[in-house]
């Protein structure tokens, strides 16, 4: 069952985003969650029984999205499945599930990035129909 995220799963959907998101305590993603303005975003959680088995956040960009062409761009900002329930199609559902709320929210293009190194999830993405928009390396120095 895929179903949008309330104040009171923010711990259970802050765990899984932490195990996608290394350097993030599930604490502060709480409190991001609940920050953030819900016109403009969205987290599905995957339940198997009673257990939150995936998350998936979405949003509704409207600044510039690399290969889109229309504002507001739907947008995954993060998604995971727990290893021991992959390739069950959860994913794919949570992606469905942000698919829809973005179309129902205006949009008409989706879209989500990944690091150059990760092969896993370039894979995931050109599976459910992502095409490559671009390659990006950013820069940064002390001033």
């Amino acid at each position: 069952m895929i179903r949008i995220a309330h104040a009171e799963d923010f711990p259970r959907a802050a765990a899984l985003a932490a195990a996608l998101w290394e350097h993030h305590e599930p604490e502060a993603l709480v409190s991001e969650f609940s920050a953030m303005d819900p016109a403009s975003n969205v987290i599905f959680l995957a339940f198997e029984e009673e257990q939150a088995v995936g998350f998936a956040h979405c949003s509704l960009r409207r600044d510039y999205v690399e290969g889109s062409d229309r504002s507001p761009t739907g947008y995954l900002e993060g998604i995971f499945v727990l290893p021991q329930f992959r390739r069950r199609g959860i994913a794919k559902a949570l992606l469905a599930a942000g698919e829809r709320w973005a179309k129902e929210n205006g949009c008409a293009q989706f879209a989500s990035d990944c690091e150059l190194e990760n092969t896993q999830s370039e894979r995931f993405h050109r599976s459910l129909g992502f095409a490559e928009a671009n390659r990006l390396i950013c820069f940064i120095k002390p001033i």
